[in-house]
């Protein structure tokens, strides 16, 4: 497609392919138990902390098959005897094993409850092996219904890519898999044919020779969050170059299929670029002991930590088009930008729960523009937002329901991108501004978050009672209307379609003359020194207006 209006009246059809993440933003409003036990702290996951995974596989691509174990390594916080491991069928858990005894599992749907032998004490560091095998399942349209992507380049080698951000990480390995709780550092270890290369999360520690295979053993040293661990297998080269950045020497390796290394070489130019402008707007990449990598993949991308996944064919802009309609969306590589900025927002940030997923959606989508702020202007940066704002639907709250893995609209990416804006438009001072955005990562810096925690913060930082705005925004599906009457030298204006205590102000233009009213839901009146002629709502607000 050249163009995007051919589409769904263009922009919106590329949007809505982005934005529905892995079967997550499809409508449902019926829960079941399976819902429940994937998106709740169940009594059985809750008594127990992560602190270690050795997830130790074989891949068979042949086959289309997985087997292996996952080594759990936990810390005991409260006396209890079974314990909740998921995996989504058709996977299938073989058996557990601890301290060499093979223990009782109890299998309910893509949950597995196991009965441990030995009392688990407080403050104990204890761990089991969990053995599994199957088939998983494969991805059709990756990354948005998620799975193994089983793919030949074009040389007809394989060319493997797991994706799995929302659907989770259960769908091909057994795992803790709720947000909540990160484990604190892993290895992943997996066999492939020896021609193929594994690349994972981290950093490569040992290539295994092991007859016709090899096993590429790679650590990751800081928390992770299970959608973010990942396979990548193909026929890859490497190259690499250090970033001297906030952290210092930053490792950045560039994966990619053997016939596109020369363009890799010019086109992945805009990696460094990122880390450039977000180290600026959000602090210091927060991996630095895991290095970056840039992989390419047979789908679009993902933001799989210090091991960002790539397919957006070589091109600016999301597959060569511009998502806000303005031009400047065709200045940078939006997979780069876009999965690059999740390092900040979803993997050192995280949401405790996927109902507030927009928290890594939102502040990534709004990356995008300050990307364009930081190399091309505060102007360039405001027209491309705004621009977004035609992708918006607003059929349904930015927050989704909790405990039962459910997140809210897909406008999570872009009504979250211009709330942001709003608000940087509301604080008048973009130095404070930025302070917040690197606060927010250094505060909570490696951990698991609520929606609350974030406003809490931000509302603290600025000074201002903020609960009304964020109300607005993520818990209604409804935009504030300035509605104002003009009548000689006095104008009329109120808030309409808002929430009760509603009351923020704006910046609008009368006769040209820039300043700020304060409307509330009740009328207020302004009285000009001349006839009230032009009035214009300043465009950085995410509001409409409406003349009576």
């Amino acid at each position: 497609m050249n163009h995007l209006r051919q589409i769904f009246s263009g922009l919106l059809f590329f949007a809505s392919l982005f934005t529905n993440s892995q079967e997550l933003l499809q409508e449902k409003t019926i829960f079941t138990r399976q819902d429940t036990l994937r998106g709740s702290i169940t009594a059985e996951r809750e008594w127990w902390d992560l602190t270690y995974y050795h997830l130790d596989i074989k891949v068979d691509p042949d086959k289309k098959f997985i087997s292996g174990k996952n080594t759990i390594q936990y810390k005991v916080l409260k006396e209890y005897s079974v314990m909740q491991i998921d995996l989504q069928s058709p996977m299938k858990i073989i058996k557990v094993i601890q301290n060499e005894e093979e223990l009782k599992i109890k299998d309910e749907g893509n949950a597995y409850f196991i009965t441990l032998n030995q009392p688990q004490k407080i403050n104990e560091l204890n761990s089991l092996d969990v053995y599994y095998e199957g088939y998983p399942k494969e991805a059709v349209r990756a990354p948005w219904d998620g799975g193994i992507s089983w793919k030949k380049d074009n040389n007809g080698n394989h060319f493997i890519a797991s994706s799995c951000q929302g659907l989770g990480a259960s769908v091909w390995w057994p795992c803790k898999d709720h947000m909540y709780d990160e484990v604190d550092s892993m290895q992943i270890s997996v066999n492939v044919p020896d021609k193929l290369i594994n690349v994972s999360n981290g950093r490569l520690r040992l290539v295994e020779r092991i007859g016709d295979t090899k096993t590429y053993h790679w650590i990751v040293k800081n928390p992770i969050n299970n959608y973010g661990v990942n396979i990548n297998i193909g026929d890859y080269v490497n190259f690499s170059e250090v970033y001297d950045g906030l952290g210092g020497n930053l490792d950045m390796d560039y994966y990619v299929l053997r016939d596109n290394l020369g363009k890799a070489k010019e086109h992945f130019k805009d990696a460094p670029k990122m880390i450039e402008a977000f180290e600026y707007w959000f602090g210091q990449y927060p991996f630095y002991a895991d290095s970056f990598k840039l992989v390419e993949v047979p789908y679009l991308g993902m933001e799989h930590q210090s091991s960002v996944t790539y397919g957006n064919q070589y091109k600016k802009g999301y597959l060569g088009n511009d998502l806000s309609g303005t031009g400047w969306g065709l200045k940078f590589d939006f997979i780069i930008i876009h999965e690059g900025g999740h390092e900040w927002f979803a993997n050192n940030i995280t949401n405790k729960d996927i109902a507030d997923m927009w928290i890594h959606e939102g502040f990534t989508a709004y990356s995008e523009n300050l990307f364009l702020d930081y190399y091309y202007g505060k102007e360039a940066s405001s027209e491309y937002v705004i621009g977004t704002r035609k992708n918006i639907m607003n059929d349904k709250p930015l927050i989704g329901h909790y405990n039962v893995n459910k997140e809210g609209s897909g406008d999570m990416y872009y009504k979250g991108a211009n709330m942001l804006h709003t608000l940087r438009q509301l604080i008048e001072d973009d130095e404070k501004w930025r302070k917040i955005l690197i606060g927010l990562n250094t505060t909570f810096y490696h951990q698991t978050v609520t929606t609350k925690q974030v406003e809490d913060y931000i509302s603290k930082q600025t000074g201002y009672d903020l609960t009304e705005f964020f109300n607005q925004y993520l818990r209604t599906i409804k935009i504030p209307t300035l509605e104002y009457q003009k009548y000689g030298k006095k104008l009329k204006y109120r808030w309409t379609n808002i929430i009760e205590k509603f009351d923020m102000p704006i910046q609008v233009s009368i006769n040209g003359n820039s300043q700020w009213l304060f409307p509330k839901s009740e009328w207020k009146e302004l009285m000009l020194d001349e006839q009230v002629g032009t009035f214009e709502i300043d465009k950085d607000f995410y509001v409409y207006s409406k003349e009576i």
